[in-house]
This record gives C-alpha cells, structure tokens and sequence, in this order.
C-alpha cells in the first residue's frame, strides 16, 4: 500500500500484523525497557520492517533508535520514515543520494474525532474537506488531512530538527480517477521551509490512497 505511493528508490517494506519473534538490538532494548507488550511488539516489528528495506537497499541490519524526541536515527547514507497503527505497520528508506527526506503514515480509515480535527484543521482547509465529502463520500478526508499532515512532519524533521505544528501545513488534496481512492496533495508551509541545495522549501508534495481499511499519505523530498 505504502509502497504503491512513493517512487521506485524507495524500498518499502510492511506487514498487517506483529512480528512475536522481532529481535532488538541492545540500545534498541533500552528504549523499550519500560513499555508494555503491545508497544513493545509493535516497536520491533516495525524496525523488522525496516531492517527488511535496509536489505532491500543492499545495507546489512542495523539498529535503528530514536532521538530525544522520538524521530529514527537511520545509518549513515540512509533515510527514511516509519508508522505504525492498529494491525499495519510499515518502514520506507532510500538512500541519501537518491533523495532527501522521507516522510510516510498510515491510520485507521476511520472519522477523526471532532477535538482532533479542531486541533489540526485550518479554516481554508474546512473549506476544502466539505468540498471533496461532498463528492467523495467514502472517503473519511479529515483522518486523510491528519495522515497528510503526519507525513509533512516527518519529512520535514529530519531537514530541520524542529517542530511542526498542525497549523503550520495547509494541505490541499487532489484526487485521482480509479478506486481505491487515491491521489495526491500539496502541503504549502505557513513558517519559513528548510534549506534545500541552498533553496528555501515553501511547500511539500505527497500522494494518498485509501485501502483495506485504512489511510495512508507518503511524502518525499527530491534533491533540487
């Protein structure tokens, strides 16, 4: 699924399920010290993920930690993005040269509660979310604006080493012919964007599907 969104240097690996035998690595192991079993697994299947696409890009299994503030701190020449939700979890890298940021996620297809939506909703974004429910209305658009703006927050991090706020991207959807219901998305940046080849980034694109259950946006960062 996730795969399906990103371009062909990105390998993608994913499982609709936890993996009961996923080893960690030691300071991987630390980190998971004190968390209960269902984080735990869910924590190492998605590095198993991961470890799958470090393969896939022709590198040997690595660890894979997180920062202070939880982003995956990949190995040198590498970059990439996980998520993670109820029964999916998924890994996509690429390597340095091919591009710059990844940034992916996916969430249960499924209404966002309404104070979620307050918190990440633009009013110019309204706007838009009532005009595509209305001719698409299988497609839960609020979940997709919280997915889209996940995977913004990604690929931007890893740029910059700051925070993004839900209010700082204003997403705009569009939509492609065929189901599932797919298409893509421009996220303008409402603060001053990372330098990139010694340009400034006002905006970031991504694409998005709607599929077996669930919503998934990818982003990607291309050298300039």
């Amino acid at each position: 699924m996730i795969a399906e969104l990103l371009p062909a240097p990105v390998a993608v690996a994913q499982t609709y399920g936890d993996d009961e035998t996923a080893p960690l690595y030691p300071e991987e192991q630390a980190l998971m010290a004190d968390a209960v079993d269902l984080r735990r697994r869910e924590f190492a299947t998605v590095r198993a993920c991961a470890r799958r696409a470090m393969a896939e890009l022709g590198h040997a299994p690595r660890p894979v930690p997180s920062s202070s503030r939880g982003a995956p701190c990949w190995p040198p020449g590498l970059v990439g993005s996980m998520t993670h939700c109820d029964g999916y979890r998924a890994a996509a890298l690429a390597h340095a040269t091919d591009l710059v940021s990844v940034g992916i996620d996916a969430e249960p297809h499924a209404p966002l509660p309404e104070d979620v939506l307050e918190a990440v909703r633009l009013p110019s974004e309204q706007r838009r979310l009532e005009y595509l429910a209305a001719r698409h209305p299988a497609v839960h658009w609020d979940q997709l604006l919280f997915s889209a703006k996940e995977s913004v927050y990604k690929a931007w991090f890893p740029l910059t080493g700051d925070r993004l706020d839900f209010m700082d991207a204003d997403i705009e959807f569009q939509t492609a012919p065929g189901t599932p219901p797919r298409g893509g998305f421009r996220a303008g940046l409402l603060v001053p964007g990372p330098l990139v080849g010694g340009r400034r980034l006002t905006h970031f694109t991504g694409r998005w599907a709607v599929h077996r259950g669930l919503a998934a946006t990818a982003v990607t960062v291309p050298h300039p």
